[in-house]
């Protein structure tokens, strides 16, 4: 591989620290790091808000792997509470596998040296005993020195309570969900706590419900209440996102009974008689996004300054509330927003565009701010760069489906190969932010699409529903619909033509390969490629994740053997590469391995490559690199470029 090769692989690692998980209290930023040489040793650092050249305090000093592994995808790992004018740091450790928690105060700014912006006034304190489960990161502490928090455990979800005087204790299960639940908050006084479940046949961002519940002096349960209103959800599947309490008796969510995630503001002033203080609606727009993982935060602040994200269009948008009014819009330079958190007027937030990696963004509103935040955002925006086109085309049914086009950088062809290419999930999506993969094939004259195919989120619940029972036919189809627009257009060569896709993504694209004569070659990483066998042995989550994808089991058996290419893989005479690692914990390897003998035998050109330490989504540069190398040898022989 050239060294140019090796940049384009490399441009994701900055050799600034990657600031994972940040979030903002009171005017300390804090985030995650890995320590060490060690890939399983992480710690929790913070610096003053708005100064980037401040030297990080490491606060967590012993050895911890802070992880979350809450239902499989895990999400945010520690949360740092405000509390009694002091940050109570709490994060969960994969080595004791517990929860642990630490105190701090800050240390006047003309007191502070030796790059220490917080001291610690109680040492790190292990609070519960080791369990055999997962914790979340949404806990709440109540004014009786209760921890709140929901953990699994032999699947199935709690609500729970640790005393924060004591160590290393039984956690004490307050309810036993029926079956998941999420995104634990509370009412500013910790008198109501608030939480979405979801049960079988349902993922959460189909149908859920948002709880709210009563808790007494000694922290149990007094009373617990559905939220249900006829306007909202009592007639029809709802789901809604990040209930977030923004004053004593006031919460802001996002609901799509209109057909997009939508704000939705509640009166908790009685928990028998929850009303609905302003709705808005707002087509094309989405104030939430699909639940993989927990934490994901579009609201921030409190009823004096709340700020709100919303995916418009191919870019994010951030809007300013005071007393649930609407007083200003800022358009943004972002296709994805990470990391969002408000501390009064202090926003920050993590932004990624088209041509340029995340930045991490802070800025004061006290301060003038412009609603263009790209007239005052330095951007380091990457050169030799394709940026891409946004293109609707007719997808299946006719139906008006979305991908983005990336034009070749250099002309290697007299028409360019075109790679079209499958996202994971499938419930996701492309969000057009740079990627270094699809930056890598554009500057060896590829031209590469990106297909939001029918099932793809943040397009509306419509868009979203479109693969419901459908999955293995309805994205298939939309991937080969583009291929022969772009064909017809005279944009690509018709027989150079190939898919890739990872995950979700690769059931597709080995359907495509089965079924769909234009597609000439398929790179897949860590394919689906048996559905019976995902329906028996996939993780928790995703137990139910096929009941609307392709249908009940019983009811649908047949289906599920026809759309899985395992079942098929002897009709495949084209090259296939496919790539798996062998701790894969959600496809595993076992699958891949299965087929492999049968591709070698069928083409001389397929390949299937495995790589000992890799699991669900290749996380090593070094593995990415043989990747990219081995796909570009695989395509030069394949196509004979």
């Amino acid at each position: 591989m050239s060294n140019d090769d090796k940049l384009k692989v490399r441009q994701t690692k900055s050799k600034k620290k990657a600031l994972k998980e940040l979030t903002i209290v009171r005017d300390i930023i804090f985030w995650i790091d890995v320590v060490g040489e060690g890939k399983n040793e992480n710690a929790i650092f913070a610096r003053p808000f708005n100064d980037k050249e401040a030297f990080p305090q490491k606060l967590t000093i012993q050895k911890y792997n802070i992880k979350n592994n809450f239902h499989g995808y895990g999400g945010k790992s520690y949360q740092c509470i405000d509390y009694k004018n002091k940050f109570y740091l709490v994060w969960i450790d994969q080595i004791t596998k517990a929860v642990w928690y630490q105190i701090f105060k800050e240390v006047a700014s003309n007191y502070r040296s030796q790059n220490k912006y917080l001291d610690s006034v109680q040492e790190p304190r292990q609070l519960s005993k080791s369990i055999d489960g997962n914790f979340d990161s949404s806990f709440v502490i109540s004014k009786k020195k209760f921890l709140y928090g929901i953990c699994e455990i032999n699947n199935r979800d709690y609500l729970f309570s640790l005393n924060l005087k004591k160590t290393k204790q039984d956690i004490h299960r307050i309810k036993k969900f029926k079956n998941f639940a999420g995104a634990l908050s509370s009412n500013t006084s910790v008198k109501l706590l608030s939480w979405v479940e979801w049960d079988s046949p349902y993922m959460p961002w189909e149908k859920n419900d948002l709880f709210f519940a009563q808790i007494d002096l000694d922290g149990e349960i007094q009373k617990i209440k559905k939220f249900s209103n006829k306007l909202i959800n009592a007639n029809k599947k709802v789901s809604f996102f990040q209930p977030y309490w923004i004053s004593e008796t006031l919460l802001v969510c996002s609901e799509d009974s209109s057909g997009w995630w939508n704000l939705l503001f509640l009166d908790v002033s009685e928990i028998e008689n929850i009303l609905i203080k302003k709705k808005v609606e707002r087509n094309l727009i989405e104030y939430g996004a699909a639940q993989w993982v927990s934490g994901i935060t579009f609201f921030s602040g409190t009823i004096k300054n709340l700020f709100c994200l919303a995916k418009k269009q191919n870019n994010f948008i951030m809007e300013q509330y005071k007393d649930l009014e609407l007083v200003r819009e800022f358009s943004t330079p972002f296709s994805l927003i990470s990391d969002f958190s408000v501390f009064r007027k202090k926003v920050l937030l993590k932004g990624f565009g088209f041509d340029f990696l995340g930045i991490v963004f802070e800025i004061d509103f006290a301060e003038k701010v412009l609603s263009n935040f790209s007239k005052q955002l330095h951007i380091d925006h990457i050169k030799d760069c394709s940026k891409p086109e946004s293109f609707w085309f007719k997808g299946f049914e006719e139906q008006s489906t979305h991908s983005f086009l990336y034009k070749p950088l250099v002309e290697n062809f007299k028409k360019p190969p075109l790679l079209v290419r499958a996202h994971s999930g499938p419930t996701s999506f492309f969000d057009g932010s740079y990627n270094p993969e699809v930056q890598y094939w554009t500057s060896k004259g590829f031209f590469v699409a990106e297909v939001n195919y029918g099932g793809s989120s943040g397009f509306g619940k419509e868009y979203r529903e479109r693969l419901n029972y459908k999955w293995g036919i309805v994205d298939s189809y939309d991937c080969k619909a583009l291929a022969l627009e772009l064909t017809k257009s005279n944009l690509v060569d018709s027989e150079k033509v190939l898919i890739s896709g990872n995950s979700a993504g690769g059931l597709t694209a080995l359907n495509c390969l089965l079924y769909e004569s234009i597609f000439k070659a398929a790179i897949c990483k860590y394919p689906v490629i048996d559905l019976k066998d995902m329906h028996y042995n996939t993780h928790r989550f995703e137990k139910n994740y096929l009941n609307s994808l392709v249908g009940n089991y019983e009811k649908n058996h047949d289906d599920y053997i026809n759309r899985s290419p395992i079942n098929h893989i002897y009709k495949i005479k084209k090259p296939t590469l496919l790539f798996h690692g062998k701790k894969d914990k959600v496809i595993s390897y076992k699958q891949t391995l299965k087929i492999q003998e049968i591709l070698n035998k069928n083409n001389k050109y397929s390949e299937v490559i495995f790589f000992e330490n890799e699991g669900h989504g290749f996380k090593n540069v070094e593995t990415k690199e043989v990747v990219m190398k081995k796909s570009h040898d695989f395509l030069k022989n394949a196509l004979n470029l």
